[in-house]
């Protein structure tokens, strides 16, 4: 081989070696691309869907509820008692002795604005939907709510007077955004 010869063929063996480093550093960067991208997909949709963060927060406007009123709305698929108490159910509701209650908790302890209270209107026992948020509806001897399935009667603070239910009306997670809007959640 002439000289000519062995330089023509070092410098295709030079460009083949950088075609060949080319190739492999595109090569292992869409694999590293593709690979990121998979896993980004992937733990994507891990996160919940937008109905359900829908679901997780409820605003409610309480302007239109007048003092003694109740409202009823849906937060999680549990109805939410939300309760406008007179003077006379705020007094009543912090009158009373905790010590004499199956689960003991102050009136205070359950409300954030003494005006306003909110539960989950599920009763503790087996899960009926106590009666007393309607007008006309019996309201059980304490004033507050009554589940006829068993018997259970609630205060004008959801808790548990008589009755077999073993615990108080759950208090959601919630916050007053400004006097009249609440949100749950």
């Amino acid at each position: 081989m002439s000289e000519k010869d062995l330089k023509n063929k070092k410098s295709d063996v030079a460009v083949d070696e950088d075609k060949r480093d080319f190739l492999f550093v595109t090569t292992a960067g869409l694999a590293v691309a593709g690979s990121a991208l998979t896993v980004f997909s992937l733990i994507d949709t891990m996160n919940p869907a937008k109905d359900v963060l829908a679901l997780s927060t409820t605003e409610v406007d309480l302007s239109p509820v007048e003092e003694g009123q109740s409202l009823t709305v849906m937060w999680r698929g549990k109805p939410i008692f939300i309760r406008h108490r007179t003077d006379s159910e705020i007094s009543d509701a912090s009158n009373v002795s905790v010590d004499e209650l199956p689960h003991m908790a102050s009136d205070e302890s359950r409300v954030k604005n003494p005006k306003w209270l909110v539960v989950v209107g599920v009763c503790t026992h087996l899960g009926c939907v106590p009666l007393g948020q309607k007008i006309g509806d019996n309201k059980g001897e304490y004033g507050g709510w009554f589940c006829p399935c068993h018997g259970s009667h609630y205060d004008t603070s959801g808790r548990v007077r008589k009755g077999p239910a073993p615990l108080n009306l759950e208090i959601p997670p919630y916050e007053f955004v400004t006097d009249d809007i609440i949100k749950i959640g």
